[in-house]
């Protein structure tokens, strides 16, 4: 497994929260937390979004991005997900992590302060040098589209 410098900047109301941390060996993805106030936690309703912040900001190296991705157990117990999943930090931006939810779920969810709320995977991204041609070549796959391939 390879690593990558992030450097990460506390904002001032994150600034007693933990970093970003793998919950096990070989994770993929770092927790996100909640830096929302601790006497005044975020209600999404069914239906709803809300953009929650992480009190951080980063400095990723150049050809990495961080993906912001849902958290699998919010998900699956309270309908909670990331809304532009996965959404993307790009290398030059330097402001605050945000996370982006949505309510799908049929209760409303309380975020707290220090609450995990997301994940995030740093990974290897390219840029492609666009070219105009008049034609492509064929492929056995040709313009079939949505759901083309049996599934």
């Amino acid at each position: 497994m390879s690593t990558s410098d992030v450097r990460v900047m506390r904002l001032p109301h994150g600034y007693d929260l933990p970093l970003p941390s793998y919950q096990s060996a070989l994770a993929a993805g770092a927790d996100l937390i909640a830096a929302v106030p601790a006497d005044a936690p975020l209600t999404i309703a069914p239906g709803t979004r809300a953009l929650v912040p992480t009190g951080l900001a980063i400095a990723l190296a150049a050809g990495t991005e961080a993906q912001v991705r849902p958290r699998s157990g919010l998900a699956a117990k309270h309908g909670l997900t990331v809304l532009n999943a996965p959404g993307t930090i790009d290398a030059d931006y330097r402001g605050e992590v945000q996370v982006l939810l949505i309510n799908l779920g049929s209760e409303p969810v309380a975020i707290t302060r220090g609450m995990r709320i997301a994940q995030l995977v740093i990974a290897p991204v390219m840029q492609a040098a666009m070219q105009e041609v008049l034609s492509l070549d064929e492929t056995q796959r040709g313009a079939g589209g949505f759901g083309s391939t049996g599934g």
